[in-house]
């Protein structure tokens, strides 16, 4: 008890139980809420609408950027992200919900004065920060296999739906997915390479009826959400631009690849690199691929 009265000393530490005002309304419609809800950060977004984005802990290159950038359009369009703070697509998840507007949670499997993993120690500084980090285990608990499945549950509980990003059939973000589909939330997946194992996961989950999802924009057109005002006026925005042109940097791109790894549509891309075909910034290749001029 004088470990919790110590921890509770630090203003960012917080316990939440069924009582409390504050308790996620969205974990009282799953079968098993926590009776008690360990939080550091900011309590207030364990009640802003939410959406979960997980997957393998062993991403691609292009799997940790979609993470991300789709993390970010969903966060700059209302939504807080949660994920389960794990190396890969659970980091550029968070990264991504952490650099737009509606910030992002952390829900781990240890209790909340461990960080597991510890190479994201920086990470969980800045959720505890700008963000919240939860568990509901008691301080002090070190990470167990059986811990992981049960804060699984509360991710996907705590969001509208869920992104599955890449995973392979053994991955425990398929387990994720089929909470959420339990719950009766909305379950997304991003497709991949028939030749990636990484990929057998997320297609897995749309043959048995997960939504497939190509842009950010797509999710959000399904749960009837705006898109962001960046988003919408992409055309003319500097901020567009540049995110544009980080993405396409000096190796050929599709357009496809692009929209996915920004979530923006395809039409907008399009039309900025026709523009800038035209002023010498990006050269068109065969196959509709375009790259940078340096």
């Amino acid at each position: 008890m004088r470990a919790i009265g110590m921890w509770l000393d630090d203003a960012a530490n917080h316990i939440v139980t069924l009582a409390d005002s504050n308790y996620p309304q969205a974990l009282l419609q799953i079968a098993d809420p926590p009776p008690v809800i360990y939080c550091k950060g900011r309590v207030e977004l364990l009640n802003h609408a939410s959406f979960a984005v997980v997957g393998s802990r062993n991403a691609t290159q292009q799997g940790l950027a979609h993470a991300e950038s789709f993390a970010r359009v969903l966060s700059d369009a209302g939504l807080t992200i949660v994920s389960g703070l794990a190396l890969g697509i659970d980091a550029a998840a968070h990264r991504g919900g952490l650099a737009g507007a509606s910030s992002s949670i952390g829900v781990i499997g240890t209790g909340l004065d461990i960080v597991y993993p510890a190479r994201n120690r920086e990470l969980a500084h800045e959720l505890a920060q700008h963000g919240c980090i939860i568990s509901e285990f008691a301080l002090g608990t070190p990470p167990a296999a059986a811990n992981f499945p049960r804060r699984n549950r509360l991710i996907s509980g705590l969001a509208r739906g869920c992104l599955v990003v890449e995973a392979a059939i053994s991955s425990g973000s398929l387990i994720t997915a089929r909470m959420a589909n339990e719950q009766g939330k909305d379950v997304f997946a991003i497709p991949g390479s028939i030749h990636s194992p990484l990929a057998k996961g997320c297609h897995s989950l749309i043959k048995q009826g997960a939504k497939l999802a190509e842009t950010a924009e797509d999710i959000l057109e399904d749960l009837r959400l705006p898109v962001s005002r960046a988003l919408s006026q992409a055309g003319d925005s500097d901020v567009a631009t540049d995110r544009v042109l980080d993405a396409l940097g000096f190796e050929p791109c599709d357009i496809d690849t692009l929209s996915a790894r920004i979530g923006m549509g395809t039409d907008k891309i399009s039309a900025l690199l026709t523009e800038w075909e035209i002023e010498g910034r990006v050269e068109a290749l065969p196959g509709g691929r375009y790259q940078r001029v340096r």
